[in-house]
């Protein structure tokens, strides 16, 4: 597990920011171009890498993006406002560490009096950089940057917890396939998007561009293991889990058949998910233009959209192993 270890921890504590993505595609084109036959990137910040063969088109999408906070306007006394970028949880926000593109780090804190944190409005939050005036914050952040989690990542024997593993764990989880890859027999391509927590944006583009004949995404998902926790049939290392449904979109049986297939002959641990909200990449695939059979592996993970969301690294082996046999054959 060292390898998909190493490669997570180093995917998980980069900036990568909801449409703020280039600096983690950077990071992971570093990491996959020894392994690919070509890079590109797309107008909207996809990273697409592709591994040429004679059969199939098979696009494999995991977003690179992470959900965070953007700088609305800034008062006198140099607190920052700040609206959400994809799914924040205010109760999970409160007097949290966070961290911008530049460095700068501050507490996103809330006003106290009046505050609900089920209830009450994003503006009710704000960040505080250390500034003691518009003008010393102005020197330091802009309107419109975006800041996020602080990635303070942490082992937990072989779980990993922090901010951004949603989705960095299935970014690292396609890299390490396609270092694992050895046939060609169809054609991969591999595609780390841009903006999927604001709405599938970055895989409805690509999907348009690469045209695949199939696709898969990789995406975390909840977990039904914790006390009194969610009602859904998904634990923490109990292997790698194929997703049946889900808000976006209804899995083609097919691809549960295909993927669940490969778990078996690669001896891999999986589970099947049926998720009743929330969406992945596969459902922008599946739409674009005359439709793509689409399937999702899904990664366990424990308090999804908070500063310690946690993932075990055996389901992500066993998620590798699936993948690289279903791409294989």
């Amino acid at each position: 597990m060292q390898t998909i270890k190493d490669t997570l921890l180093t995917l998980a504590r980069a900036y990568g920011a909801t449409g703020r993505e280039s600096n983690i595609a950077s990071t992971i084109r570093g990491m996959i171009e020894p392994y690919v036959d070509e890079i590109t990137t797309d107008a909207l910040g996809n990273l697409i890498a592709t591994r040429k063969g004679a059969g199939k088109k098979i696009m494999v999408a995991a977003h690179m993006d992470h959900i965070g906070f953007i700088v609305t306007h800034i008062d006198k006394k140099g607190f920052l406002r700040v609206h959400n970028v994809g799914g924040i949880n205010r109760a999970n926000s409160l007097n949290r560490r966070v961290v911008f593109a530049n460095g700068v780090n501050g507490v996103l804190s809330h006003e106290v009096e009046d505050f609900n944190p089920a209830s009450s409005p994003m503006s009710k939050l704000f960040i505080d950089i250390g500034a003691r005036s518009r003008e010393e914050a102005e020197a330091m952040v802009d309107v419109g940057d975006v800041a996020v989690y602080a990635p303070d990542v942490f082992e937990m024997g072989q779980r990993v917890s922090g901010p951004a593993m949603d989705n960095r764990a299935g970014c690292a989880l396609l890299v390490e396939a396609l270092k694992a890859l050895e046939s060609r027999e169809n054609t991969v391509v591999a595609v780390f998007t841009t903006q999927e927590e604001v709405g599938l944006r970055g895989a409805a583009v690509a999907a348009y561009g690469v045209a695949p004949d199939e696709g898969v995404a990789l995406d975390v998902t909840l977990c039904g293991d914790t006390p009194k926790g969610v009602k859904i049939s998904v634990e923490l290392g109990a292997g790698i889990a194929v997703k049946v449904m889900d808000s976006s979109l209804i899995c083609a049986p097919s691809m549960v058949k295909a993927l669940e297939s490969a778990a078996e002959r690669a001896g891999a641990k999986h589970q099947r998910e049926v998720l009743t909200g929330g969406g992945t990449d596969a459902g922008a695939i599946a739409q674009s233009r005359g439709g793509v059979p689409s399937g999702v592996l899904s990664i366990p993970c424990r308090y999804v959209h908070s500063a310690a969301e946690t993932v075990d690294l055996s389901d992500m082996e066993a998620g590798v192993k699936t993948l690289v046999e279903y791409l294989s054959h």
